[in-house]
C-alpha cells in the first residue's frame, strides 16, 4: 500500500529537521565552509521536493474538489491562492 502523501511529507520534515540540526553541529565544529554550504544545498533541494509534494498534493485535491463541486467561487479562490503563491516565488 502506497504511504499516505502527508505522512510523506513529514517524513521529508523529519529528515529536513535532522539535516538542519547536523549543519547547526558542522558550524559549532568550525568545519569546512564547502561542507557546509554542500549540506546547505541538500536542505534547500528536500524542501524544494517538499514544497512539490505539498502543491501536487493541493492541486489533486484542493483544486480538484473545487473544480468538481462546480463552485466557481470556490474555483477562482484556489486559483487565486496559486497565482498569488507564484507570484512571491518569483519576486
Amino acid at each position: 500500500m502506497a504511504e499516505h502523501p502527508q505522512r510523506k511529507t513529514l517524513h521529508r520534515l523529519s529528515r529536513i529537521e535532522g539535516q538542519v540540526r547536523g549543519i547547526a553541529r558542522m558550524i559549532e565544529d568550525d568545519r569546512y565552509c564547502i561542507e557546509i554550504l554542500h549540506q546547505l544545498q541538500a536542505v534547500k533541494s528536500a524542501l524544494a521536493k517538499a514544497e512539490s509534494e505539498i502543491l501536487k498534493n493541493h492541486a489533486a485535491h484542493c483544486v480538484a474538489e473545487a473544480i468538481a463541486t462546480g463552485d466557481t467561487e470556490d474555483q477562482q479562490a484556489k486559483f487565486g491562492e496559486l497565482v498569488d503563491l507564484f507570484e512571491r516565488v518569483r519576486k
